[in-house]
């Protein structure tokens, strides 16, 4: 029987939502227990749905089925036209979830055939997170292997006219570790392809995606990504929307509420993403500190042997440097911060955040020595003077120019507090997890001015009532959480000289 479609207003995120009315002339009221997910067709194209009851006729009627804005978006559909429906088998894919819960360990054809369905939205959130958290729970090399091709063979896949095509990724967890959106122009103004596509933040108060999207926009397709590359050498675009591993966006989406980035998930979603964007050359920054993700040279070296190996097996050159994670890096923590200065390093600003513009072209060096006409240890050098002869800061402009300037740059948020230290002493160490908490509970990420400008660094003398940081709201119930939350602990340790203290908490 053909139903009506009628569209409702609400974003469900990546669910399918399908709203019946409780008098359906499609299906007795009995039914609806029996079953809690829909198969809606229209055309030979399909869509698996979960389904709410509605009561209220007004909303929908006993002819009509209301799809919410992802379902109604993703069955490509007019309002008003019909569609069938039909409860929705279980994808069989399930059981091997299932296998995986309790130990098994899974083959090729298993994983492509979860990832296939993830994409296909045949998965509910629910069931995506017991996939990722019994992968968490143990995934053998083979397993990682077959899920990082799977991801890659999914949605698109990038081929450009060069015999190198450069990248640069960090791992993530160090606020203010916005080294990408200096070391891309300088790439490009050497000349190399470095097509850089970036995720949102996943537990951080920003992603480089976020960051740049202060500058200009980074929801390009990829038609529109392919000719920013052709005319500036390099783009700063947000993945998610040129559908490259798309399963990665889906997995993230369902991680970031859990808080989950193990090891073998983080490998397979970076990886992914560089196979389907047709990189050759691939830099990663690991950062290393007592609260960055990698806690030790230990762990370190367990990751960059993932790294290596599945880059191997993809035939990706690979280039891992292990770096500082002590601190943040920088002073800004938040989109509009971060992007602030990111433009001071390439202007070469005096007062630029030197720690930033140093690991950026030590970064940057290292991705120009994949060009073979630069010799080994040269590349640094090579990203110096690009940097300050100003030509960088031209790619820069010329990047943001085409991918199509923000209107209005935003400004850091009207709302503002001072965290002061407790006591005299010297900072002896900065929490980098408790401040990109502090600065998410400012509204960072999505609040663009929100964050945290950070005033004193590791080894800084202190005095008692000095300001540690600057918190950056926009809302008042986000401002006031972070305030409270930095004044019971605000992420910094005070020491004395041949004494720890307690310092400020």
């Amino acid at each position: 029987m053909m139903l009506r479609i009628r569209r409702i207003p609400l974003d469900t995120l990546r669910e399918n939502v399908a709203v019946l009315a409780s008098n359906c002339i499609a299906l007795r009221p009995e039914a609806f227990q029996a079953f809690k997910r829909l198969e809606i067709h229209n055309n030979g194209h399909s869509i698996i749905a979960s389904l709410d009851i509605c009561s209220d006729p007004s909303m929908v009627g006993p002819d009509e089925i209301g799809l919410t804005e992802p379902a109604f978006r993703r069955l490509d559909v007019k309002e008003g036209g019909t569609v069938t429906i039909a409860p929705a088998r279980s994808p069989q894919s399930l059981d091997h979830v299932r296998a995986k819960i309790v130990g098994e360990t899974l083959d090729r054809y298993q994983i492509e055939s979860i990832i296939h369905d993830i994409v296909g939205y045949r998965y509910s959130d629910m069931e995506i997170a017991a996939f990722l958290v019994a992968c968490a729970g143990f995934l053998t090399t083979d397993e990682l292997l077959h899920m990082t091709f799977a991801m890659a063979d999914v949605g698109n896949h990038m081929t450009w006219n060069a015999p190198v095509v450069v990248d640069k990724h960090c791992i993530g967890g160090i606020p203010g570790n916005r080294t990408t959106m200096v070391v891309v122009p300088i790439v490009a103004a050497h000349g190399l392809t470095m097509p850089k596509t970036s995720s949102r933040a996943i537990t951080s108060p920003a992603g480089t995606a976020d960051t740049m999207e202060v500058l200009a926009r980074v929801d390009l397709s990829m038609d529109e990504m392919k000719s920013v590359v052709e005319e500036c050498n390099g783009c700063l675009v947000w993945g998610g929307h040129v559908n490259l591993s798309p399963a990665d966006d889906i997995l993230i989406g369902v991680e970031r509420p859990l808080n989950l980035d193990t090891r073998e998930q983080m490998v397979a979603s970076i990886m992914s993403k560089k196979k389907a964007a047709g990189s050759t050359h691939l830099v990663i920054d690991l950062p290393v500190g007592p609260s960055a993700k990698v806690r030790d040279a230990m762990e370190a070296m367990r990751l960059r042997k993932l790294f290596e190996f599945v880059a191997d097996a993809m035939k990706i050159h690979v280039d891992i440097l292990v770096t500082d994670g002590a601190q943040p890096i920088g002073r800004g923590v938040g989109p509009v911060l971060e992007a602030q200065d990111v433009m001071a390093v390439l202007a070469n600003d005096p007062a630029a955040p030197k720690d930033l513009r140093e690991k950026s072209l030590h970064l940057a060096g290292r991705v120009i020595e994949a060009d073979p006409a630069v010799r080994g240890g040269g590349g640094y050098e090579r990203a110096r003077q690009l940097l300050e002869s100003g030509v960088a800061l031209e790619s820069m402009n010329k990047i943001i120019d085409a991918q199509g300037r923000a209107p209005v740059a935003p400004k850091p948020g009207p709302l503002t507090a001072d965290i002061c230290a407790n006591a005299d002493g010297v900072v002896a160490s900065i929490d980098c997890f408790r401040i990109a908490q502090l600065a998410r509970l400012a509204g960072a990420p999505l609040d663009r001015g929100a964050g945290l400008l950070m005033l004193k660094r590791i080894g800084d003398r202190v005095e008692a009532g000095e300001p540690l940081y600057r918190i950056y709201s926009a809302g008042e119930s986000h401002f006031h959480f972070a305030v409270d939350a930095a004044k019971e602990i605000n992420g910094f340790a005070l020491a004395s000289p041949g004494a720890k203290s307690g310092g400020a908490k």
